[in-house]
């Protein structure tokens, strides 16, 4: 049982080997996840054994029996590092196909596992936000209690690993995959990568079935159409599909990149990209007004009404900020192309969120790290970040009609449409 003494005079604090103060409440989570994962540990190896025990020798030995314990090790969690008794198990069954002896397999703590998902999840986050492979360790010490196992050596050796990670995805077959919608941008990082104009190519995509998944990662050139391009026809020849839609910002290379590799794609501008083209244009003081009117076009109700905020934006600010209104009219198709899709996908379909929201705390900032950094270990740290992201990602809205939407369904006012009407006119939704 845990027991905690609470000493008056150290109110917040115990006093650790070597006199170095660490908290108290840090302590008992520590010790309350050594004793979880231990009980866990201990269930997951006694169910194991209890599956098997009719299984028996010659002699009624039974086969599958417990062994003591693996040697002590520390394994790196989010509650610091926790040491760890992995109990044994002898199993001394036969493979009858193979002739190789049957052994256990921990799903709770793998045998080569030494920090968790979590932890090795922070690291390429700490690298896109700037800092060294070799301030790893000393940077998380002061969080997990430890730098142990977290050395410049190791961080590299991660590093080489998640290379080669990304490599093998950047090469697999994407013939069996079918992506229906595509969000793409340009990733600017903080870290520089070999000079100041590489960027990361990102493109989500939305498959059949409604799931969200990376499709590719890549570095570039300033988001050029060639670096674009080459990122899409490298996907095409390895089996892509054409999108029905790609969703981006209006700056991108991609568009003429797309227009070229998949010229059957539509396209749909980002709004959370244009609504700061359109406020960089404006004064401060009509910012306000601004996002109000910008809202009630991209939240219309369907494609007409949405037209008629967009002429009232132009009635209301036109004659001062003709520019700024110049950003909404001279796209103003291109960003209304969502409607043309199922209402349930709209907000899906309006912007890069996919994409934003994983690079959201690591987006280039006005300082950048004085240190050049490789290209390569900044895509694979990128490629960990979103494989990490990409668990966590949830379908799209009714994902049962991105189907039908590659199967050339057609929608009115996010409605599907059933039928053409005979007499010619109108097709009915319904």
């Amino acid at each position: 049982m845990l027991k905690v003494v609470h000493d008056e005079r150290e109110p917040n604090a115990t006093c650790a080997a070597g006199g170095v103060s660490s908290s108290l409440l840090d302590e008992i989570v520590r010790d309350g996840a050594c004793q979880m994962l231990a009980a866990a540990l201990w269930a997951e190896v006694a169910a194991y054994v209890e599956a098997h025990r009719h299984e028996v020798d010659g002699n009624a030995h039974r086969l599958v029996v417990r062994n003591g314990y693996h040697a002590e090790r520390e394994v790196m969690t989010a509650a610091g590092a926790v040491p760890v008794r992995q109990p044994r198990v002898n199993d001394r069954r036969v493979d009858p196909i193979t002739g190789e002896r049957q052994r256990f397999s921990s799903a709770i703590l793998p045998a080569w596992a030494r920090k968790s998902a979590k932890v090795s999840e922070v690291l390429p986050l700490l690298y896109l936000h700037g800092l060294s492979t070799s301030d790893f360790g000393p940077a998380l010490e002061q969080f997990l209690g430890t730098g142990s196992g977290l050395s410049a050596a190791t961080i590299t050796r991660l590093t080489e690993q998640w290379k080669d990670d990304a490599r093998v995805f950047n090469a697999r077959s994407l013939a069996e995959v079918d992506y229906v919608y595509l969000w793409v941008d340009g990733i600017h990082l903080k870290v520089r990568l070999d000079s100041d104009k590489v960027c990361l190519l990102v493109m989500i995509g939305v498959r059949a079935d409604g799931t969200k998944e990376l499709v590719a990662l890549g570095d570039g050139f300033r988001e050029s159409a060639q670096s674009w391009a080459d990122l899409l026809r490298d996907a095409k020849r390895r089996g892509m599909r054409a999108p029905v839609l790609a969703v981006g910002d209006g700056a991108l290379g991609f568009w003429k990149a797309i227009r070229d590799v998949f010229p059957e794609t539509r396209e749909q501008r980002c709004w959370w990209h244009k609504i700061a083209n359109v406020l960089a244009a404006l004064p401060k003081s009509a910012h306000r007004g601004a996002k109000k009117a910008l809202a009630e076009i991209y939240n219309a109700a369907d494609k007409h009404h949405a037209r008629t905020a967009a002429k009232a934006f132009e009635a209301d600010v036109g004659a001062k900020w003709p520019k700024a209104v110049a950003k909404i009219t001279d796209d103003l198709d291109v960003l209304l192309a969502f409607y043309d899709y199922p209402a349930e996908h709209w907000i899906h379909l309006r912007t890069t969120n996919p994409i934003e929201s994983t690079f959201a705390t690591v987006r280039l900032r006005t300082r950048v790290t004085k240190g050049a950094g490789s290209r390569a270990a900044g895509v694979a740290m990128a490629f960990k970040l979103l494989e990490s992201a990409q668990t966590r990602w949830r379908a799209v809205n009714a994902p049962h009609l991105v189907a039908l939407v590659r199967a050339g369904a057609r929608f009115h006012n996010g409605k599907l449409i059933e039928r053409p009407d005979e007499s010619g006119g109108d097709q009915q939704a319904a």
